[in-house]
């Protein structure tokens, strides 16, 4: 009998934004994989929840690591997915273990949570009805504006991830790009 995928949005600031429910899947979970194990064993302690294992799963392992996690939830596993914060699979890994999941009919479920960009939109005082999330933009400062222009015309309110460390860049080409 196989075993499922559980997506579990985290919390993307206060740690006690975790739900009941997703304290309860990390609890009962043969394996969870999350990007950081260091920043999910401080998530698991403060919520008081023992992982029975735990193992990396980032952007440098995602298409190794997935083969292997869809392997054991063919083979029966319960495997919880973790992002640092927020959603996994928006922006952060999980997308290729779901596609694979669903590719051969093994369950996924998803456990709602925290996602920053919603909750960025929401606090914004921009125009939520309608947006275009394009998650982050590219690290090359010519793909980066290339990605940019192809949303210049857009109506929608637009959201963007970035990197603390390439935010100044980010804003100077939306500046120039799309105006103030």
């Amino acid at each position: 009998m196989p075993g499922k995928l559980i997506l579990c949005g985290t919390p993307i600031g206060n740690l006690d934004d975790l739900s009941p429910r997703a304290a309860g899947a990390l609890s009962t979970a043969d394996v969870v994989a999350c990007e950081d194990t260091r920043r999910t064993r401080k998530l698991l302690a403060h919520t008081g929840v023992r992982a029975r294992q735990l193992v990396s799963y980032h952007e440098g392992n995602e298409r190794r690591r997935a083969e292997e996690l869809l392997a054991r939830i063919a083979g029966g596993e319960t495997v919880v997915v973790v992002s640092d914060a927020g959603m996994p699979g928006l922006s952060d890994p999980g997308f290729r273990l779901v596609r694979g999941c669903v590719d051969v009919g093994l369950p996924v479920e998803v456990i709602p949570g925290p996602s920053a960009a919603v909750t960025a939109l929401a606090v914004s005082g921009l125009p939520p009805g309608r947006f275009v999330f394009e998650g982050f933009l590219p690290r090359k400062s010519g793909d980066r504006r290339r990605q940019i222009e192809a949303v210049r015309d857009e109506r929608r309110t637009l959201v963007f991830y970035e990197s603390p460390h390439r935010i100044e860049d980010s804003l100077a080409d939306l500046a120039e790009l799309l105006g103030d």
